[in-house]
């Protein structure tokens, strides 16, 4: 799904050296706490603040009240509909002790801020156990802060290679073995098609990036615990290097089409259906909206019969790729009145069942391995093994309570793709980020 990170500037000298969330809690000040809900009927109501989506959330919210057979109701509260502004109202309202936040829709990159300072419940250990089996490792991982489950995980997202079958074909690429970067490029090239990448200065940026080191065996982050001045990033590593190189290259070949420095998910996927498509990373709901779109006429379906998809694009061929890590977690607010409920509903929302019936009614993939074996799931998504198996080689962006300032950093200087250089770009955008986070520099 698109993401977009907002810019944080904070208070000079030595306030600077603070959490991240410093911010947060100071404008929390004067907040009025809101009080948790007292239904007439006895029955203790949950909310569960949501990201935005087609209903399903709300469906399933419905499902397991009534499973619940009066024990407790689910509410849902809609979080905005960019990240950066679900980070911020949930930050805001932890951090001013909002009683109301009962389960909480987490985005995986903000668990360790909201995890850090204590806004988030334990997760029971009896909980934790039952939680984790059959999760898929990307997806746990990205609800992991200290080694320990923070957040339950719902459903878990990645991007996987969609191509065209004829364009491969034709630049001679055996679609069924690993395929690298440099490969598509030359396809992309040779038949002079366009790849359908990323490069708007959003969240989509940072992804590809993280993407790019960790499938060339390196890390943005080499100490994630560690406080602000004392932070180590990898950007210029031989990784943070070859990342540098492939995005620089396609932005100054002109190989992600002249819409590349504003290109978003949804403008890949576009340009990917169009007479220039070739090779896109993207997320799973291409396939449900480009069928969509052929029911609708504005494909055709021929372009439907010509994609194929395979894993995400390896670096090095002799390295396993790491796709990108995204979805939603669960986490529960600790300053709720209701926390042994909530964490009871979180486990009936993220049933293998539901998770399969949130995916094929949403497009969303589930977090749990068994629920990809629903026969529902693959006859609407015949893509599901692979989606499967790239969250299990999954690795989450980094994770670190100062998250908000390492991806802004990246994409301020990691845009326009064009002007990527792996002799500068790798070092000017580390000293930069480690200056902000030192509070030498502002975002």
């Amino acid at each position: 799904m698109p993401k977009t990170s907002a810019a944080t500037n904070r208070a000079g000298g030595k306030r600077r050296r603070l959490r991240s969330l410093a911010w947060i809690a100071a404008l929390a000040v004067g907040t009025m706490l809101l009080p948790g809900c007292a239904p007439s009927d006895g029955v203790p109501t949950l909310t569960w603040y949501i990201n935005p989506d087609d209903g399903g959330q709300a469906d399933l919210a419905a499902v397991c009240t009534t499973d619940a057979k009066g024990a407790y109701k689910i509410e849902t509260s809609l979080l905005p509909k960019d990240a950066a502004a679900q980070r911020e109202q949930l930050a805001r309202r932890l951090a001013a002790g909002d009683s109301s936040l009962d389960i909480m829709s987490i985005d995986p990159p903000f668990i360790p801020e909201l995890a850090e300072p204590g806004f988030l419940a334990p997760v029971p250990a009896d909980v934790a156990k039952r939680a984790s089996k059959n999760v898929l490792d990307g997806a746990k991982a990205g609800a992991t802060w200290n080694e320990k489950l923070v957040t339950v995980p719902f459903w878990a997202n990645t991007q996987i290679l969609w191509y065209r079958k004829s364009v491969a074909k034709a630049a001679g690429l055996d679609m069924t073995k690993p395929v690298t970067w440099d490969q598509l490029m030359k396809a992309a090239g040779d038949e002079k098609k366009f790849l359908g990448v990323q490069g708007a200065q959003a969240e989509s940026m940072t992804v590809w990036i993280n993407a790019l080191i960790e499938s060339a065996g390196g890390h943005i982050l080499l100490n994630s615990g560690a406080k602000a001045d004392e932070i180590k990033l990898g950007l210029t590593s031989p990784a943070g290097k070859e990342a540098a190189t492939i995005i620089g290259n396609i932005g100054k070949e002109n190989l992600g089409g002249p819409g590349l420095p504003t290109s978003t998910e949804n403008d890949s996927m576009t340009l990917f259906q169009g007479d220039k498509g070739s090779f896109m990373v993207n997320y799973p709901f291409v396939w449900p909206a480009t069928n969509a779109a052929v029911k609708a006429g504005s494909v055709k379906q021929d372009v439907l019969d010509d994609i194929g998809w395979t894993l995400y694009p390896r670096v090095d061929a002799d390295k396993d790729t790491a796709p990108p890590l995204g979805g939603i977690n669960l986490g529960v607010g600790s300053h709720s009145q209701n926390k042994e409920l909530a964490y009871k509903a979180i486990e009936c929302i993220t049933t293998p069942k539901n998770q399969a019936t949130y995916f094929v009614t949403n497009g969303n993939p589930p977090s749990n391995s068994t629920a990809y074996d629903d026969p529902r799931v693959g006859k609407q998504f015949p893509m599901a093994k692979t989606i499967r198996e790239s969250l299990k080689l999954a690795a989450p962006r980094p994770q670190t309570p100062f998250y908000n300032e390492i991806s802004t950093g990246l994409q301020q200087r990691w845009t326009p793709p064009a002007s990527v250089d792996p002799t500068t770009t790798p070092q000017e955008s580390q000293d930069f980020i480690l200056a902000v986070l030192r509070g030498d520099r502002l975002l």
